[in-house]
């Protein structure tokens, strides 16, 4: 079970239609494929997405150090030195997406030795999750489409609204059309995307007080520290840290500084080993969990469903596991499905999942 290679290649997958939301757009999925190969020819695989205007990796840093720095620190080890490649990994500060991806490779590639799936090494709670949609910028009436499209073809009756532009009535009145349109049954949340100042976001909360939204997702920065505690006090809906808690100390700050009173766990970021810190934080602390997506492809949804339904106290809300559909395309042999609203975890061993290698070789850009 010892790592003998490991491999970041770049690939690039056109989305349908760009990705809006208030810390920047997409047009393209440009993600890194990592895969880690062992001595008796088992390859783990997991998939890191740049975030560069949120945690300030690009496909090339992360092509980078993986390749010059994180693959000759892990080389060597085996499948079961977990805790000694997050020790060598730590050594270099940042990098989230692509010690994450590492992270689940390894995990797939010790399924795969082990011959079971990873959701249950990981706890096994559950075989599949409700799903929560992303309902990104457009015009009123382009969001109310996406979201009816989206519940009618897939079943899907949970839904994040990307907000945080300027004026804040943009966002309202989306909400406001959103909700008359989907009805009371459909679940409501919003995520800012750190657009907004507090007292922006307190006028927007007010403003939307009689839509019944069930949580508020980074409504301001980080660093407006007082602004945020004081948002949570203006407000009944519970207050998710994202991008302001990406580690368990920031968890902890957040938490115990009064700055959200929920956390978002991605594991693009965290991979499964710190995500399970993560969770089992907040599960002491008697905190919620949402499972969220940092735009990830099919691989990337395919980790994060198998870590959700993996525990009791992830596998409660619905998670945002369906991206992917804004994707042209992606790099499995067997797409992923979401059906009835729920997106099951796949069988068989590791992640369940296999890489297509003519589609790898046509979307790759390094060769």
């Amino acid at each position: 079970m010892k790592i003998v290679r490991i491999e970041a290649i770049p690939f690039a997958i056109p989305y349908r239609t760009p990705m809006r939301f208030a810390s920047g757009e997409v047009h393209t999925a440009d993600h890194v494929l990592v895969r880690v190969h062992t001595d008796d020819g088992v390859v783990g695989v997991a998939e890191a997405p740049p975030r560069p205007y949120t945690y300030g990796e690009t496909q090339a840093s992360i092509v980078a150090v993986i390749e010059q720095l994180f693959a000759p620190q892990l080389l060597g080890l085996t499948l079961l030195d977990r805790e000694i490649a997050r020790a060598r990994l730590d050594r270099t500060v940042g990098n989230p997406a692509a010690k994450a991806a590492l992270d689940m490779a390894v995990w797939d590639a010790l399924g795969h030795t082990l011959a079971l799936p990873v959701t249950q090494l990981l706890g096994g709670f559950t075989d599949r999750m409700r799903v929560a949609h992303m309902v990104g910028f457009a015009p009123d009436d382009e969001m109310v489409a996406e979201a009816e499209r989206v519940r009618d073809e897939h079943g899907v009756t949970t839904f994040k609204v990307k907000v945080g532009r300027r004026p804040v009535a943009l966002d309202v009145a989306a909400c406001h059309a959103l909700r008359t349109a989907l009805g009371p049954d459909v679940e409501l949340y919003v995520d800012g995307n750190r657009g907004w100042t507090p007292s922006e976001a307190a006028r927007a909360l007010h403003a939307m007080a009689d839509l019944d939204l069930t949580l508020a997702e980074e409504l301001c920065p980080a660093d407006d520290v007082l602004g945020r505690r004081w948002l949570v006090t203006q407000t009944t809906v519970p207050t998710v840290a994202d991008e302001s808690a990406t580690t368990p100390g920031e968890v902890t700050r957040e938490l115990l500084g009064g700055s959200a009173t929920m956390i978002s766990i991605k594991t693009a970021r965290t991979g499964f080993g710190t995500s399970q810190r993560i969770l089992h934080q907040a599960e002491g602390l008697g905190v919620e969990v949402v499972m969220g997506n940092q735009v990830d492809g099919q691989i990337g949804t395919a980790c994060a469903v198998a870590f959700g339904a993996a525990h009791r106290h992830s596998s409660h809300r619905a998670g945002e596991l369906s991206n992917f559909l804004g994707m042209a395309d992606d790099l499995l042999t067997e797409p992923l499905e979401i059906v009835g609203g729920e997106l099951a975890v796949r069988p068989g061993p590791g992640l369940g999942i296999e890489i297509d290698p003519d589609k790898l070789a046509h979307y790759r850009t390094d060769a």
